[in-house]
C-alpha cells in the first residue's frame, strides 16, 4: 500500500469516525483506536496519540459552540479539569509501561461500558438544593430551556471529582475522552441535568487529552503521517454529524451504534488475549 492509498483511506475512516462519534455522542477516538490498529496494524500507542489529537481538535471546536449559548458549566468545568489532568498525566505514565494486548483488552472493556452508558436513562432534573460544598465554590448555575434559564444545584462534590479522577486515568491510558465516565461522574454522582453534563464534559476533554499528549509527544508516539489525516477526517465527520443530528433519530443509532461497538470491543478483547498486537 502507497502512503498516498493509506493517507486516503485513514482520512475517509477518520470522517466515518468523527460523524458517528458526534452522532452518537461516544466520540471519534472509540472508532479510530480500533480502526488503526485492527485495519492498519498500526501500534496501539501511535493510534492513542492520534487519537488524543484529534480529541484536542473536536473538543476545541465544539465546546466554544456550547459555552457561546450557556449550557456549558465553565467554572465546573475548571473545577473538575484539575481532577481528569492529573489522572490523564498518570494515565498516560502508566501506559507508556503497561504491554499493548493489556491496553487492547482495556480498551475493550472501557469500549463495552462507554456502550451501555449511551443507553441508560438520562438525568433532566434540575435540583434546587444542592451541598454546602457547591455553594461555598460557587459550582451552582443556570442552563436554557425552551429561551428559559433554569437553575440548578450540585451535590456530592467529592464523589464527582474521584470519579474525574478515574475518567482522566483511563484517558491517558486509552487515549479516548472517557465521556462516559465524565458524564456518570457529572450526571448520576452530582446530579447534574444531563444536558449540562455532557456539553461540561466536552469542554473538559480538550484539556485532558492535551495533558495526556505531552506525555505521549515526548516518549515519540506522534507520528504526523497518521495524526494528520486523522485531525482532518475527524473534525470534517463531527461538523457534518453535527448538522445531521436535527434531521435524525440519534436514539436509533445510539442502538445500532452501540452494538457495533460492542462487536469491536470483542475483537479488540479477543486479539488482546491472543497478544496480535
Amino acid at each position: 500500500m502507497t502512503i498516498l492509498t493509506f493517507t486516503l483511506i485513514l482520512l475517509a475512516g477518520a470522517y466515518l469516525a468523527g460523524l458517528l462519534g458526534s452522532l452518537t455522542g461516544l466520540g471519534g477516538g472509540v472508532v479510530v483506536i480500533p480502526l488503526l490498529t485492527l485495519v492498519f496494524h498500526v501500534d496501539i500507542r501511535y493510534a492513542i496519540g492520534a487519537a488524543l489529537l484529534a480529541s484536542i481538535a473536536t473538543s476545541s471546536g465544539a465546546a466554544s459552540a456550547y459555552v457561546k449559548e450557556g449550557i456549558t458549566n465553565i467554572r465546573l468545568g475548571m473545577f473538575l479539569e484539575i481532577a481528569t489532568t492529573i489522572g490523564a498525566v498518570m494515565g498516560a505514565l502508566i501506559a507508556v509501561y503497561t504491554p499493548t494486548n493489556t491496553i487492547a483488552m482495556l480498551f475493550g472493556g472501557i469500549l463495552i461500558f462507554s456502550a451501555a452508558m449511551t443507553l441508560r436513562k438520562k438525568n433532566e432534573v434540575a435540583l434546587t438544593e444542592g451541598s454546602r460544598l457547591s455553594e461555598l465554590l460557587k459550582l451552582n448555575s443556570d442552563y436554557p430551556v425552551n429561551g428559559k434559564k433554569v437553575a440548578y444545584k450540585l451535590r456530592n462534590i467529592a464523589g464527582g471529582f474521584s470519579l474525574m479522577t478515574v475518567a482522566g486515568v483511563v484517558s491517558g491510558l486509552l487515549g479516548i475522552g472517557s465521556g462516559a465516565l465524565k458524564v456518570l461522574a457529572m450526571d448520576t454522582t452530582m446530579k447534574i441535568p444531563f444536558k449540562v453534563s455532557t456539553t461540561t464534559s466536552n469542554f473538559m476533554i480538550g484539556v485532558t487529552a492535551a495533558a495526556s499528549a505531552v506525555v505521549y509527544l515526548q516518549r515519540g508516539y506522534m507520528d504526523p503521517g497518521i495524526a494528520f489525516p486523522v485531525i482532518l477526517g475527524v473534525l470534517g465527520g463531527a461538523f457534518t454529524g453535527s448538522k445531521l443530528l436535527t434531521r435524525m433519530n440519534p436514539k436509533v443509532l445510539r442502538i445500532i451504534f452501540c452494538i457495533a461497538i460492542t462487536f469491536v470491543a470483542i475483537e479488540m478483547i479477543y486479539n488482546g488475549y491472543q497478544h496480535k498486537f
